[in-house]
């Protein structure tokens, strides 16, 4: 595409080194939209007719369902997926083939193509997130009543329910679709006509090929938009928190599903077992979604070190922006698939969360909270709980057990009246406190 320039062929080490078809290919729907789009306002500016607008079209399209079915051969002589279709376009229509790229760069043409790519990838994501959502809420629905032990440290603290911890998941999903819904703005934008950094002196309607390809306006400087990668950071940046919120989720469950916890059984078709030992059932869904997610974090490292320091305005660099992006989309798209198939199958094991949630312990904090209702400072109510429990542990004696009114005089008989799991989950009716009611009324929220 340059041999006017050069006098000596690429050498075959820098082809090997600088080809992108390799994983670039993947964008030749959004080429071929783009190309289109960008044809039809060549006709309107007169550097096309129609009938050779038709030809282009018809070839444009003929390609695309070939890379489709897996029967265009790709060369890695021609780089990228660009140069590939405009080859096998010119090769396939002849001279007019060799007008497409009137006005402009493939520095426009990959911005465009990427930012096609990224929306699609986008809109996918949030349907893939609302899947997992409704599987956390189906779940949380079913035992939004079942006590289980809120920790802090991965030591008990106090009550909550199954359905509650499970919500948590669900309003982090919620703000990771808020954030998708947010970028998919900053992408939406068209860059082509921006041409490799300064437009062209043929001008084509731009706002007639943003309205085409589907974009909401477009690029306001020739420069920013060619050499623009931050709609890429920030996507990579909410699909690694989204996938940290994974992370997390996975990290309960594997403490749930281990004997030590009990709480939780997994599938039998989202477990794997032992190569040795026969009785073993891993959640490796969890382990590997929790593993998966330090590759994002990677891919945000690499997209972020590759922009870093580059002048205006395209820069070869920013070929690196590709492989973490579709590896970001891939690793995240099956991620959240198999979550949302392995959450659904998930069933808790009620007699065991009850038995966990039975230790008094969990309410020492509510005996606190009774000492302050019958006029105790709380740092004074907080010491004597805190010596009721080291008595009880030293006698080993049950904190609901314990005779109270031998530790502080502040304590009475009715301190006892504390000790109902029933009625100190009840009380906790505050916005957002874990009552029963309350996760009830947010479930029946997040469904609506």
């Amino acid at each position: 595409m340059w041999k006017g320039r050069f006098s000596q062929a690429t050498a075959d080490l820098v082809q090997q080194f600088g080809e992108s078809i390799s994983y670039d290919w993947r964008l030749y729907p959004y080429d071929v939209a783009g190309s289109i789009a960008h044809a039809r306002a060549q006709v309107k500016a007169g550097l096309l007719t129609k009938e050779e607008f038709h030809k282009i079209e018809t070839g444009l399209r003929e390609i695309e369902t070939e890379i489709a079915a897996g029967e265009f051969e790709f060369s890695i002589e021609l780089e990228d997926i660009h140069m590939n279709i405009e080859s096998a376009l010119t090769k396939r229509i002849g001279p007019t083939g060799g007008k497409l790229h009137t006005a402009r760069s493939r520095n426009d043409q990959v911005a465009t193509d990427t930012r096609l790519y990224c929306r699609a990838a986008i809109d996918e994501l949030l349907i893939l997130l609302r899947d997992l959502r409704s599987s956390l809420l189906d779940r949380a629905s079913k035992y939004a009543g079942t006590v289980i032990p809120g920790y802090t440290h991965l030591q008990r603290g106090q009550p909550v329910t199954v359905g509650h911890h499970l919500l948590a998941y669900v309003e982090m999903l919620s703000r990771d679709e808020s954030r998708l819904i947010d970028t998919r703005k900053r992408v939406n934008v068209c860059p082509l006509g921006s041409g490799a950094l300064a437009g062209s002196t043929i001008n084509l309607d731009r706002e007639q090929i943003a309205e085409e390809l589907g974009f909401d306006s477009v690029t306001t400087n020739s420069m920013d938009a060619i050499s623009d990668r931050d709609y890429i950071a920030e996507l990579i940046f909410n699909l690694a928190l989204i996938g940290g919120h994974l992370s997390r989720l996975s990290e309960d469950l594997i403490l749930w599903c281990s004997s030590e916890f009990g709480f939780a059984t997994l599938s039998d078709a989202h477990t794997t077992g032992s190569s040795l030992m026969p009785q073993k059932k891993n959640p490796d869904v969890c382990e590997l979604t929790r593993g998966k997610t330090g590759r994002l974090y990677g891919n945000l490292t690499a997209i972020l070190t590759a922009i870093k320091g580059l002048p205006l305005t395209y820069n070869r660099d920013l070929q690196e922006d590709k492989e973490p992006l579709f590896d970001s989309i891939d690793t995240l798209t099956l991620a959240l698939k198999v979550n949302t198939e392995m959450i659904a199958a998930m069933t808790i094991n009620e007699e065991v969360c009850e038995a966990a949630a039975s230790d008094p312990l969990l309410l020492a904090t509510d005996l606190a909270d009774w000492l302050v209702k019958e006029g105790i400072p709380f740092r004074s109510a907080h010491e004597l709980v805190g010596k009721a429990v080291a008595a009880s542990v030293t006698s080993g004696t049950p904190l609901d057990q314990l005779d109270l009114t031998a530790v502080d005089p502040a304590f009475t008989t009715e301190a006892s009246a504390v000790f109902d799991l029933k009625i100190a989950l009840a009380a906790r009716t505050n916005p957002g406190a874990p009552s029963v009611e309350n996760v009830k009324k947010q479930i029946a929220r997040w469904q609506e």
